[in-house]
């Protein structure tokens, strides 16, 4: 397990896992007052959590699944992505794609955050790449089975 420094200047608690196989831990959202998100309306929810992670890894901001069921609330650009060098407010940007508006309480767990090792690449300028099976099949090339 890696350690994330991490400054709390909302009024909730720490994210933690919920159970030991997790692999995200929610976010609540950190505002003095119940706000509503009308149908398609989008809102930049502030947490009040700022993290240092350590080089190589990031930290990815996903939907929670029940919102997403049962109220057709989302996080827009998932998964979000927060890189090792930001130290700015963690933000969720939430969207209401139902028909009926949606009110977020303070405290409200809002979105889930996944802390994931990833690699950089360096990109190498070829004429032709290997043959594969596949090829270039795309979207539905493999069937609907």
């Amino acid at each position: 397990m890696i350690q994330v420094k991490v400054i709390n200047k909302g009024k909730q608690p720490l994210p933690k896992y919920a159970t030991p196989q997790s692999a995200g831990m929610d976010l609540r959202a950190n505002t003095e007052e119940a706000f509503t998100l009308q149908p398609l309306e989008r809102r930049l929810v502030p947490t009040g959590l700022f993290i240092a992670l350590p080089e190589g890894y990031e930290a990815q901001v996903r939907p929670r699944s029940g919102l997403a069921l049962k109220h057709g609330l989302t996080v827009l650009n998932t998964p979000g992505t927060i890189d090792a060098d930001y130290r700015g407010e963690i933000g969720v940007v939430l969207v209401n794609l139902s028909n009926e508006p949606f009110t977020v309480e303070p405290g409200e767990r809002i979105a889930q955050m996944v802390i994931a090792k990833h690699e950089q690449a360096d990109f190498i300028l070829v004429e032709e790449l290997d043959e594969t099976e596949r090829g270039a099949g795309g979207y539905g090339h493999t069937g609907t089975h």
